[in-house]
């Protein structure tokens, strides 16, 4: 999928979702009449209500976020000075108000919750742990698990609101499409990015991928945090056949072996780890493992479940940079080895997935 320019995106998009959302605020009494007149034809609890009005409240989320930035963007200069330290921090602490409100609201209409623990006991301790692990004197590489919907906005809130890490993100170039999005993370560390086996246009910023990591990797600062999904995409039966089969065609049965027994993520993909590592080679690494959200794959799943009513639980790993193999296999025996240790944990808490 081709991106416009962004100039497109800047004079068309962003103003459409400002009154996108006016106009859904507007509609409001009407669409929640027949919403709720429709409600005993749809099953489960008010769905439909529901649905329509998280649409609302995320138009309304991206619109108030855009004309922030807009202000933000006249306060620098008319983007003279949107580059420089103190406005970069400006948009991080935007980002993080935004994502508190966001899963505020959105929390409270899913009836959904989020445990952080840096430890496998189920005591009081677990947040305290998990914030310890991100403590500040060191940057950090965040590898995580990539499954289940929003787990990335999860992640993301995570570790600017708890863990108090300013991350640097590589995501999808499609993600440009919303206008909030786009705005934000073109104006701190980030990288949108067209994955291996989609057509590289210039317009969509897209990049080999390795490059991107390595280049967004370099010269992170003891409060940033560079987050990586080994994974390399959201785990689904059709990645993973694919994934084993890469590995056997490769010839490394063993790995493939080993891959067809995770039942939970997917083989990981150690060229991006490896890129990041190398231009971070004082960071530690940070993994990152989370269930609450295995059963949710398809659009047909996310809606069959609402409301969810879940715990989405993140159980956090730091490894110091000492413990980290410098050579490319050994690098990518020691992060198989990782997302075997993060399947076991997911296949040991089945009290925390929501089944």
């Amino acid at each position: 999928m081709r991106m416009p320019p962004t100039w497109v995106r800047r004079i068309l998009l962003g103003p459409l979702v400002i009154v996108a959302a006016l106009a859904m605020l507007a509609l409001t009494p009407l669409w929640l009449l027949v919403a709720l007149a429709l409600t005993s034809l749809v099953p489960g609890r008010f769905r439909l209500p529901r649905v329509l009005w998280l649409v609302t409240v995320y138009l309304l989320w991206d619109a108030m976020l855009v004309i922030a930035m807009f202000a933000l963007w006249i306060a620098s200069g008319f983007g003279y000075a949107i580059r420089r330290p103190g406005f970069v921090t400006a948009h991080y602490r935007l980002g993080a108000w935004g994502l508190r409100l966001l899963f505020w609201i959105f929390g409270g209409v899913l009836r959904l919750t989020i445990t952080t623990t840096g430890s496998d006991e189920p005591d009081a301790g677990g947040r305290a742990a998990f914030e310890a692990l991100f403590a500040p004197g060191a940057p950090l590489v965040v590898a995580s698990r990539h499954g289940g919907p929003g787990d990335s906005f999860i992640l993301i809130h995570t570790l600017l609101n708890q863990a108090a890490r300013r991350p640097r993100i590589v995501l999808k170039y499609t993600l440009q499409w919303d206008p909030a999005i786009d705005l934000l993370l073109h104006r701190v560390p980030a990288q949108f990015i067209v994955p291996s086996g989609f057509a590289r246009t210039p317009r969509g910023g897209g990049v080999r991928v390795e490059e991107a990591l390595g280049r967004l990797a370099t010269g992170l600062g003891p409060e940033d945090a560079f987050v990586i999904f080994p994974e390399g995409g959201n785990v689904s039966a059709a990645r993973r056949t694919s994934r084993i089969q890469r590995l056997r065609d490769a010839g490394r049965e063993q790995m493939a072996e080993r891959a067809e027994a995770m039942r939970h993520v997917m083989a990981p993909q150690p060229g991006g780890m490896h890129a990041a590592l190398r231009a971070a080679p004082d960071a530690d690494v940070v993994f990152i493992a989370h269930t609450g959200l295995d059963r949710l794959v398809t659009l047909r799943d996310i809606w069959r479940e609402l409301p969810m009513d879940k715990g989405i639980t993140m159980r956090a790993w730091r490894v110091p940079r000492s413990e980290i193999p410098d050579d490319l296999d050994a690098q990518a025996t020691w992060l198989f080895d990782w997302f075997a240790r993060i399947d076991a944990w997911i296949g040991a808490h089945p009290e925390l997935d929501g089944r």
